[in-house]
């Protein structure tokens, strides 16, 4: 059932904001004294649990450097927390800029599976995100994508349908995972084909009023 409200609902890295900055994995195995290899894959085995908001960031690096068998002093972790929020810190200005202007014509949401001390960062650097109609950080919302209880918190804190939702991500299993909850869903790939597909999704639903 659709009340008949347009919602789209953004992912952020690789649709607004940019993928991780090239080298920063190399430059924080580096302060671990590790193997690239051995450090990405002790990373992303670790971040599953952080994005979540099932661990701090302390107990996260923690994590990542008993994986890898090395010191765990207070300097390394904070070292290695600044430099991690700062590799993802970039976004598309283009992007950034098309986001707002949809606003004009539907409500615009975002769900990013990103930490909590990440979540803030990204908040204080991007003002722009306080305008959204709403904002969920997996870190904060205790859900990551593809868990269907993030696009579930969605639908309810914004009293929407879940077929009221367009859901924009550039992971295909994400995508599936939105539309298996009702939303609908679209597969990024640039700025362009998304404003079409939007604007032909907008044309399929009644005025919202914005």
């Amino acid at each position: 059932m659709s009340t008949d409200r347009s919602i789209v609902l953004f992912d952020l890295f690789g649709v607004i904001a940019r993928h991780q900055r090239p080298g920063a994995l190399e430059e924080m195995a580096a302060r671990c004294h590790a193997p690239t290899d051995a450090f990405t894959t002790a990373y992303w085995a670790c971040r599953p649990t952080y994005d979540a908001g099932q661990q701090s960031a302390h107990e996260y690096w923690n994590a990542v450097l008993r994986w890898l068998s090395r010191s765990a002093d207070a300097g390394t972790i904070e070292e290695l927390r600044l430099t991690d929020i700062d590799s993802w810190s970039r976004v598309d200005t283009r992007m950034v800029a098309y986001v707002r202007s949809l606003r004009g014509v539907a409500e615009v949401a975002l769900l990013s599976n990103i930490p909590c001390d990440h979540a803030d960062a990204f908040l204080a650097a991007q003002p722009w995100l306080h305008d959204l109609d709403h904002v969920a950080f997996s870190g904060k919302i205790k859900a990551a994508k593809p868990d269907p209880a993030a696009f579930r918190h969605c639908a309810v804190a914004m009293r929407a349908a879940p077929a009221d939702f367009l859901f924009v991500d550039d992971r295909e299993e994400n995508v599936r995972a939105a539309q298996a909850t009702g939303m609908n869903g679209h597969v990024f790939t640039d700025r362009d084909e998304l404003a079409a597909v939007i604007d032909h999704w907008l044309t399929t639903r009644r005025p919202t009023g914005k």
